[in-house]
């Protein structure tokens, strides 16, 4: 018999996470074990405002997850099939079993998930480094200390966008993303700032829009210098088809698919209607964050940093050398419990 069991977690950030509308400094989230002949899969749900999800809601949902029916954990698709169904939304409650359930199978395996699934171990990406909204001063103390990085990830859609980056490029070269997080609200203006953008070394803008101009977002596309990502625009795989063409690529997280199932599921259609994928993360500790990284190699790039914003971290996963994801042998999701 699968055994359930979960706690309520406080995140606390390194620094304060500063979006275009929203500011925090702690995220909850809730661990999540499964447990069967002795063995343990860890999980977790991440829970950033947006989300709509709580330490209750979390606890409420799980509540009612009884997988006493289930004596094969192999039969994983029909667990968590029965785990969607329970209830709408709680996709991050959902997520935590979910990558609960791949850990365990992984462990009674005896194998980690990217060699499950048959990816190469040497492909996996760079990933990128948050810099949120701040002051000057506090950006180029974030830069430094992310000097190891490739490729970072800036956020905009305030008041001080050119600011921020005219900040970081007066003490890096290093290529930049930005996320407006659905900041620019006028489509003539959004184009403008990226014709800017691509003056300044960006390779890709995520979420210039709010999610709800699908029309302007589509002639921001098709007019834009520079790929367009979906992240706040989408949830679920069968949402991704009707933004072919409104934006150039997806950015995945596990906690807006319900986890590892489905954000294999959002590569392949993704990929079969020639879209770009970003393998993204909310704050997060090593534990969600590994569970991600099993898919890395299939990606175009990755946003994996979650857990190196957080100071309490209590799991050890994937590593991040010199802004190379590194996944270890560990079966499962790759992970061990501090």
């Amino acid at each position: 018999m699968i055994q359930l069991r979960y706690q309520p977690y406080e995140l606390q950030l390194k620094h304060a996470f500063n979006l275009a509308t929203s500011s925090r400094t702690t995220t909850p989230v809730m661990l999540v074990e499964l447990e069967l002949d002795g063995i343990i899969g860890y999980g977790e749900a991440s829970m950033p405002p947006y989300l709509g999800e709580s330490h209750e809601t979390v606890s409420r949902f799980l509540a009612k997850v009884d997988l006493t029916g289930f004596k094969d954990p192999f039969r994983m698709d029909e667990i968590l099939e029965y785990v969607d169904k329970l209830d709408q939304g709680n996709r991050a409650a959902k997520a935590a079993v979910d990558i609960a359930l791949h850990d365990l199978v992984g462990k009674i395996m005896n194998l980690p998930w990217y060699r499950i699934w048959g990816l190469n171990l040497e492909a996996t990406p760079y990933t990128s480094f948050t810099i949120g909204i701040d002051t000057p001063e506090v950006v180029v103390e974030k830069i430094r200390e992310a000097e190891a990085f490739k490729i970072l990830k800036v956020k905009l859609g305030r008041d001080n966008d050119k600011e921020m980056i005219e900040t970081i490029r007066s003490v890096t070269d290093v290529p930049l993303c930005v996320d407006a997080n659905q900041g620019w609200t006028d489509k003539q203006m959004a184009l403008d700032m990226i014709h800017w953008l691509n003056e300044k070394g960006i390779v890709f803008v995520e979420q210039p829009m709010p999610k709800e101009q699908f029309d302007d977002m589509a002639w921001l596309t098709a007019h834009s210098p520079l790929p367009t990502i979906a992240d706040e625009a989408f949830q679920r795989v069968q949402d991704i088809p009707r933004f072919k063409d409104v934006y150039t690529g997806i950015n995945i997280k596990l906690m807006k698919s319900t986890g590892m199932r489905e954000a294999k599921k959002m590569v392949d259609v993704a990929r079969a209607l020639n879209m770009k994928v970003m393998l993204g993360c909310m704050t997060e500790t090593s534990c969600a964050v590994s569970a991600a990284a099993q898919l890395s190699p299939l990606v175009d790039w990755a946003d994996l940093d979650g857990a190196l914003l957080i100071s309490n971290d209590i799991f050890e996963g994937m590593k991040v050398n010199n802004g190379k994801i590194i996944l270890n042998s560990l079966p499962g999701i790759g992970v061990t419990k501090c």
